[in-house]
């Protein structure tokens, strides 16, 4: 434990210099890249929180002393697959970067595609962001524990919204596992349908956060039952945790960046550098905290062992529920 925690803390460290190095640097020790200004491929539609996140991010960045540019670009389709595929397919050259959080393992579990965070080269994990269990304005309970109940008395009957092989359907996966109920999963591409169906009350469950659905949480249009973290979110201080109501689970995601496999390590420490720069910078930080959205830094070779220990953790859940065999 203490060999982890010494290492993690000189990536930090490491990544801390590059960052600096890149601020100052003059243009000849800069890598030369292909283009003035890198795409950012978000694989789900705008208005989901990965994009809302990113488009901060992208903000930050175009204000500062950079070499270059970061443009976030939404390919949505497949639950983030369509993507995640053009991403992994293209050039190794500094212009194509890549969002990723967990739905890329849930994926590759699940069979819907051949690679997850091992089909790219890391360059910094950037935010973390729990998940809230929602539900509909008019569902017929008011707490986690009254759902769970009226789930177990009407097995099936208790529609959750979920991208298929995505974050959003592992997290009901877990639920059930966790609390015995049994609901009825309904798909959905991406977060954004799956708001507009909550709101509407085409399905009684959705899993939100605050990026995305403060404004619906503030004004009841979505109960929020629950808060599948380890402390309450000050946005939301009356949202008691799951841990709070007796399920031993949390549930986050943690979203990331990653660059096409073979992209050249100074180009990959050059775009954590910038990413570092910009998670330092104090308006991200209050933009973020804003938006419900925590700031968690890791570069380069932090973010891919730390990646590896996630697949490792998914994995194991995967295969106690049947999600997955060997």
């Amino acid at each position: 434990m203490l060999n982890s925690r010494l290492s993690i803390l000189g990536a930090v460290a490491a990544s801390v210099m590059m960052a600096s190095s890149v601020a100052q640097a003059g243009s000849h020790s800069v890598p030369k890249l292909p283009c003035e200004t890198a795409q950012l491929i978000v694989p789900w539609k705008p208005g989901g929180g990965t994009q809302v996140l990113y488009a901060l991010v992208e903000k930050t960045i175009s204000e500062m002393d950079t070499p270059y540019n970061l443009k976030v670009v939404t390919v949505p389709g497949q639950g983030g697959n369509k993507g995640a595929k053009q991403a992994a397919k293209a050039a190794p050259d500094g212009c194509t970067l890549f969002a990723i959080h967990q739905s890329a393992i849930t994926s590759f579990l699940n069979g819907r595609i051949d690679f997850h965070y091992n089909g790219f080269d890391a360059v910094a994990n950037v935010t973390i962001t729990p998940d809230i269990i929602g539900a509909a304005g008019d569902a017929p309970f008011n707490s986690i524990e009254e759902m769970v109940s009226y789930a177990k008395a009407n097995p099936g009957q208790v529609t959750a919204g979920a991208t298929f092989g995505s974050t959003s359907h592992f997290i009901w996966l877990l639920l059930q596992k966790a609390t015995g109920a049994e609901l009825k999963l309904v798909p959905y591409d991406g977060t954004a349908e799956r708001m507009n169906a909550l709101l509407s009350g085409a399905i009684t469950l959705g899993a939100v956060n605050v990026a995305s659905g403060l404004k619906h949480l503030e004004a009841g249009t979505i109960k929020a039952l629950a808060i599948a973290n380890d402390d309450r979110d000050p946005k939301l201080p009356n949202t008691p945790t799951l841990k709070e109501r007796g399920i031993n689970m949390s549930f986050a995601l943690e979203r990331g960046i990653m660059a096409p496999k073979g992209t050249p390590k100074e180009v990959i420490d050059m775009w954590a550098g910038i990413i570092k720069q910009a998670v330092d910078n104090p308006s991200l930080q209050k933009a973020m905290a804003a938006k419900g959205t925590g700031l968690r830094y890791q570069g380069p070779a932090e973010f891919t062992a730390y990646s590896k220990d996630l697949y490792d953790a998914y994995e194991a859940v995967a295969i106690e529920i049947g999600m997955y065999k060997k």
